[in-house]
Parts: C-alpha cells; structure tokens; sequence
C-alpha cells in the first residue's frame, strides 16, 4: 500500500493533476474569501468553509479520474491486478493519494484564518470542528469519485461520471424540499452530504454526522476493492 501511495502522490506532482487541482481550488476559495469575509469585514470562517464545500462537487473529479480509468485505459491494469500488493492495498493506497493532496490543499487555507486572527477574532474550538466536517466531506466526495473512476473505461468518462452524481448529491437538498412525502424528503436528507454538514457549520461536533462520513467513505471504497475484484476475476 505504501509503494502504490508514493507512486501515485508523486504522479500527482509529475503531472499537472496537482498543481490543476490545488492552483483552481485556491483561487476559487481565495475569490470566495474576499467577497465573503475581507469585503464584508466579517470573521465568519464557518459560512466560508460551507461555501467551500461546494468546491469537492466540482474538483475532486480531477483528482480521482485517472487513478484506476487510466490503468484501464493504458491497459496497465492487468498488471496492477495481478502483482504482489492486494485489492485493499491497491484502493488504499490510491485513495489515500488524493487525500493527501486534498489535506495539503486544505492545509493552505489555513492562511485565511490566519488573516481573520490578524484582524479579528477566531475560536479555535469552533474552526477545529468546521475544518473537521469540511475534510471529512472531501474525504467522501473522494471515495465516490474513486469507485466512479474504477467503473470507467476513460479519465474523460471518469471525470464526466463523476461531476454528475457530485452534482446530483448536491441536488437531493432542493428535491428534499421539493418532495411533499415525509419519507420520501427524510430518506434523500439522509443521504446529503451537504446537510450532515450543517453541525460542523455550526460549531457542533456531530458523532452521527462524522460516522456517516466514515462510514460513506468505507462503504465506496469496499465497493472499489469488490469491482476490481470482479475484474480480475473476468480477466476484463
């Protein structure tokens, strides 16, 4: 697992991916930052990082497209199905590239509130917890994505999957609203992403909301290890 994470942490940095991936997400979040805090004079770094989640949605496609649909592509994935590391190692090992990446990405915001402390006031309590929630949901954005990635013939195809059930996630909060059956509106909250957010987004550490996210994330990638798995079993 260690081998494959190394192999494909440096990937992300001998190719454009990263410097893509980190450059667009810190612009974005720098613009959201300006209109939203410096502009407004507010120290509200919770909103931000509410408003930031809305970036995984659009960006971690561009991490996970190529970590298992290009060794298809490339016909390399043979090779990978059949050497020495296991399936785990293998899903493990990728899905923990992009999340380093994304943790570095992340960690460069810190400048923000770093700004807002210069200027104004910060409750480290209540940004641990918010940064929390935030990563945590990447975390599972990632997940998805990966096992959309493994599913798919292209990085193209990959990436196209994978921006839209990100963004059909994004959806189940206005049809949670739009569904008149209570059942029906409990199960697609149940199931948001963005909902089991809002805690984090008010200084709340949720236990039902951090499992919910681990257990997401657990549940993608087992379901990563078991398509492969079927693959290598077909030889396909």
């Amino acid at each position: 697992m260690l081998t494959i994470w190394k192999r494909e942490l440096q990937s992300y940095f001998y190719t454009p991916v990263g410097y893509v991936f980190m450059g667009v997400f810190l612009t974005l979040s720098s613009v959201m930052f300006f209109l939203s805090l410096l502009r407004e004079r507010s120290s509200d770094l919770l909103t931000l990082l509410g408003q930031l989640g809305y970036l995984w949605m659009l960006l971690t496609p561009v991490l996970t497209m190529r970590l298992l649909a290009e060794e298809r592509q490339k016909r390399t994935d043979q090779l990978l199905l059949t050497s020495p590391v296991s399936l785990p190692g293998i899903v493990l090992g990728k899905y923990l590239a992009a999340v380093t990446v994304m943790l570095l990405t992340v960690a460069l915001t810190g400048l923000f509130a770093l700004i807002v402390a210069i200027y104004g006031q910060v409750y480290p309590g209540e940004l641990f917890v918010g940064y929390l929630g935030f990563i945590l949901q990447g975390c599972a954005f990632i997940a998805i994505d990966l096992f959309l990635s493994g599913c798919a013939a292209s990085q193209v195809t990959a990436a196209v999957l994978a921006f839209g059930v990100n963004f059909a996630l994004w959806m189940l909060d206005m049809l949670e609203t739009a569904v008149t059956v209570d059942f029906l509106a409990d199960i697609l909250g149940f199931f948001s992403l963005y909902k089991r957010q809002e805690p984090f987004l008010m200084g709340q550490l949720s236990f039902a909301s951090v499992g919910f996210a681990l257990s997401m994330a657990a549940a993608f990638l087992l379901l990563t290890i078991h398509a492969l798995d079927s693959r290598r079993y077909r030889g396909a």
